[in-house]
């Protein structure tokens, strides 16, 4: 076992691709139950790995947050956000996360919020006086709820080779993505008077709140339809994921007619590369994976950790520590689709229902797409921003503990991330 492990923390140093080094590693694992004649089973794990069709949700919830983002909807839909809270000290930032909630359910996509909030509310706020460093962190934090508030491409794939319901997780992902917009708007309204930040000329207008609203209802009605669609059970997640698409070229199109058919092919080009470089992930993870359960690793580990920790809350605490210290060093989809299969079982043996595990695993590795040195978001808004990295991160320390907090909250109050889940039917009271 050790060649393997040498071989995939060897090739991740070297800086490889994640997709090729969980593959390489998978290869190297069937080799070493015998000799080269079980490659031939190579091949047949990639295709089962892929042969998912709710995987097909995927690149159609990211093609639509694509077009949306073009159509000029993230616009609208910030100003919608201003309108209600860019009056208070520090308006900006709150609308920030406002604006990230609203975009949350128009895409699955951490990284496409803090690219499109990097674009536009990074220089809105430091042209208002806000320091460069805390405007990228509020972005940073903010982002997170795009994969937590459904649609979530995280859950697509937990749900996927899990076997739980992702209406379920998405119904589940709700209150605790309202909970980190709301917990890290109790920090900026803490940090306010601390650090200076700039507070709106008055409150605004109820016809002005109107006005924007009116604007930004087609980007809304999205999310509407989307959530609307699979939780009433009218459709798959696949199936609004495409009526997304529809939806989003028909605003794009139609309504706003800011879409042309050359910034669409551009959009699928992006869309194929970023499914492309998931999908090569969770291919190659099946391989591993194989590996894995056939050396009953996934036991093995379980076993470990009851070991240390006999109770249901011990467990629960390894767990997330685990998750976000593998977070700061892997990609969160190759760790999601590594651990799920051994913490999943793990989790179920003391009780936790597999929809609240879901989301458990689901957040705490969201968060690591804001923590260093490989956080996602993080290189999302240096290249955006042109910021460094180690000043963002600082700036980002009180949000990051208090997004932590919620984490464990979410964990040991089970009621809060199942009573939407149990509203709907698809968790048993």
């Amino acid at each position: 076992m050790w060649i393997v492990a040498v071989a995939f923390f060897g090739l991740m140093l070297l800086g490889m691709p994640i997709g090729v080094v969980i593959g390489v590693s998978g290869a190297i694992g069937l080799v070493q139950l015998g000799d080269v004649s079980f490659l031939a089973m190579a091949p047949k794990r990639y295709f089962e790995g892929l042969d998912m069709f709710t995987f097909m949700a995927m690149p159609f919830f990211i093609l639509a947050g694509e077009l949306m983002n073009a159509s000029g909807i993230t616009q609208r839909l910030i100003a919608f956000a201003l309108s209600l809270v860019g009056y208070m000290r520090g308006g900006l930032a709150h609308a920030n996360m406002v604006a990230s909630v609203l975009f949350a359910g128009m895409t699955g996509a951490a990284v496409s919020d803090a690219a499109a909030m990097g674009n536009t509310l990074v220089p809105a706020m430091v042209k208002q006086g806000y320091s460069k460093p805390f405007a990228c962190a509020v972005t940073a934090a903010g982002s997170i709820i795009g994969p937590t508030i459904p649609p979530s491409n995280l859950m697509v794939i937990y749900g996927s080779i899990m076997g739980v319901s992702i209406a379920g997780l998405f119904a589940a992902g709700i209150v605790p993505g309202l909970l980190i917009c709301a917990i890290c708007m109790a920090v900026i309204a803490a940090l306010g008077k601390k650090l200076g930040l700039p507070k709106g000329e008055s409150r605004p207008s109820l016809t002005s709140i109107l006005v924007s609203f009116k604007d930004s209802l087609l980007g809304l009605t999205m999310p509407a339809i989307i959530l609307g669609g699979i939780l009433g059970g009218i459709v798959t997640p696949t199936e609004a994921a495409s009526i997304a698409v529809a939806y989003a070229m028909f605003v794009g199109f139609v309504v706003y007619r800011t879409l042309t058919l050359r910034q669409v092919g551009v959009m699928l080009i992006r869309t194929a590369r970023i499914t492309g470089s998931v999908f090569l992930i969770i291919a190659a993870a099946s391989i591993l994976s194989w590996w894995l359960t056939f050396h009953q690793i996934p036991q093995m580990i379980a076993q470990a950790m009851l070991s240390v920790a006999s109770s249901k809350e011990g467990v629960l605490g390894l767990i997330l520590l685990l998750l976000l210290f593998v977070g700061m060093f892997l990609d969160i989809t190759a760790a999601l689709i590594i651990l799920a299969p051994v913490l999943g079982p793990l989790t179920a043996a003391v009780g936790i229902d597999p929809v609240h595990a879901g989301i458990m695993i689901i957040l705490a590795l969201n968060i690591s797409l804001m923590t260093p040195p490989v956080g996602a978001c993080l290189f999302v808004l240096c290249s955006v921003t042109g910021e460094k990295m180690e000043r963002i991160a600082r700036a980002l320390a009180p949000f990051l503990l208090a997004e932590v907090a919620i984490l464990f909250l979410i964990t040991y109050w089970s009621d809060l991330t199942l009573f939407v889940p149990r509203l709907f039917g698809y968790v048993q009271p």
